[in-house]
């Protein structure tokens, strides 16, 4: 009687056992898939450099929808200066999304002057600190066009952001640089 009742306890460890590192093998497997973006999460503000001239910028990255979207409200002011006598207000709206089917993210950037980006990542450097977006559609721009925005985290306060543009069958020429720091 000892003998089965040793084998039944064996059994019962052995299947525990293999139940306990599924279990956490699954866990495991559960990454999270907004860990490179993480860093830009908050209030942030600084200087903004381009065509426009020069300005400051402020910007706000919040999840939204259950974490589902990574929000960014943006907004550049640029005083009346010799290279833009009228000054003038950009705002953009964006959206971070994880397209799992692509593996890849995409960012949505809806513009004040009515523009409509839509950016897949392109790359994302071995330190994960230099992300580079390349447009896949722009809406109320003639055919052809192209942008790119890429993000270099400088430190754990600060990063440089570079908008670029292409015309048809042209280069990336960079057009904007914003220097933004996080507000404490």
């Amino acid at each position: 009687m000892t003998k089965v009742w040793l084998k039944q306890i064996i059994k019962v460890l052995f299947i525990l056992m293999l139940l306990s590192s599924i279990l956490f093998a699954q866990k495991d497997e559960k990454v999270d898939i907004w860990e490179p973006l993480k860093f830009f999460l908050g209030a942030w503000e600084g200087k903004v450099n381009g065509k426009s001239g020069e300005g400051r910028i402020e910007r706000k990255y919040q999840f939204i929808l259950n974490g589902k979207f990574l929000q960014v409200k943006n907004k550049a002011i640029f005083e009346p200066q010799e290279k833009n006598p009228k000054g003038e207000i950009r705002e953009d709206w964006g959206l971070f999304s994880y397209d799992r089917n692509r593996k890849k993210f995409v960012l949505r950037q809806f513009h004040v002057e009515g523009f409509v980006n839509q950016y897949v990542l392109d790359s994302l450097s071995a330190d994960g600190k230099t992300f580079v977006f390349i447009t896949e559609d722009i809406e109320n721009i003639p055919a052809g066009w192209r942008a790119k925005v890429r993000y270099k985290i400088l430190n754990e306060d600060e990063f440089v952001e570079v908008f670029e543009l292409a015309g048809p069958g042209k280069d990336f020429a960079a057009c904007l640089e914003n220097r933004l720091r996080r507000k404490r």
